[in-house]
């Protein structure tokens, strides 16, 4: 079941189209990266399905029914450019922003009261947003956005002004928002992230969907056969038959060494049963994150 459906939306300003007949799904209760380049349309999808501008074309179908006002409730938005008022004190904008989306006096009290707990922010309730760091500012806009219990979370650059421990600390919220069934679409260009948390992506470029699906099944579909053996022995690399060598290191006492198998040669390590070297480690290279991301929007290109 899919939390979201995108049908075929497009969007155009003036002599630019921002989408070109996108269409994916967003299955219910996992972490699905929305990626692509600067440009790509991104933004623009992700302020239709936020209504906050419509599609020219196309439609969004949410939870099973058309996209429509009253879902605003039920949907979270963590905008990239962040939307604090600086004078404020944190508690009081807290509550603002928690009455804005319809949670009662004491509900707002109680639920602040433990994100700030759980973010170790308590004392921050009487500084104003202008005396915080980026990354405890960070953390007020993440508490606004999941403060409401959405059932769908959209999160863009996320991770912005975040050490590597909180960013760890968000990391685990929103693995932990999944366990209770919260929907989530991450938006990020930190590859390494989406290789961590998410299920399911979607790769936009130039307006259009380039590749969707899971994460493993994207990475294994664009492998090239190439291949990593770390040996111990004094064989050289040119002496080992029936590979194609790509890159070749040697270092105390171990040769590292990347390779394709030539044609006819079965990729198995009993290739290399014959020669006089201890395998220490042998292994199938499959490309990161970043690599298919950079591999797909340059094809695209």
């Amino acid at each position: 079941m899919n939390i979201l459906e995108i049908f075929e939306v497009s969007k155009h300003y003036a002599n630019h189209t921002a989408l070109d007949k996108v269409s994916f799904n967003v299955p219910k209760g996992s972490i699905f990266g929305l990626l692509g380049p600067n440009g790509a349309g991104k933004t623009s999808l992700i302020r239709i399905i936020n209504q906050i501008t419509g599609p020219d074309h196309g439609k969004i179908i949410f939870d099973g029914t058309e996209l429509r006002s009253e879902h605003i409730k039920r949907i979270g938005y963590l905008p990239e450019e962040r939307g604090l008022y600086k004078k404020m004190e944190v508690y009081d904008q807290l509550i603002y922003f928690a009455r804005l989306k319809g949670l009662s006096k004491a509900d707002s009290a109680l639920t602040i009261n433990q994100w700030l707990e759980k973010f170790e922010a308590s004392d921050w309730k009487k500084k104003k947003i202008e005396e915080l760091s980026k990354g405890m500012q960070q953390k007020i806009q993440f508490i606004i956005t999941v403060l409401h219990k959405p059932d769908f979370i959209i999160l863009d650059e996320p991770f912005t002004g975040f050490d590597p421990k909180n960013t760890q600390l968000i990391k685990d919220e929103i693995q932990n928002l999944r366990s209770k069934g919260v929907s989530v679409m991450l938006s990020t260009h930190r590859m390494e992230s989406v290789e961590e948390i998410c299920d399911e992506v979607v790769l936009i470029n130039k307006s259009q969907v380039v590749k969707q699906g899971k994460v493993s099944e994207i990475q294994h579909e664009l492998k090239d056969n190439v291949y990593e053996v770390v040996y111990a022995g004094d064989a050289k690399a040119e002496s080992l038959r029936g590979i194609d060598i790509i890159k070749c290191q040697e270092g105390d006492g171990l040769t590292s060494l990347q390779f394709k198998f030539l044609d006819g040669v079965l990729p198995n390590i009993q290739t290399f049963s014959d020669q006089e070297i201890a395998i220490r480690q042998y292994r199938e290279i499959i490309p990161s994150m970043q690599e298919v991301f950079l591999k797909l929007t340059e094809e695209n290109a």
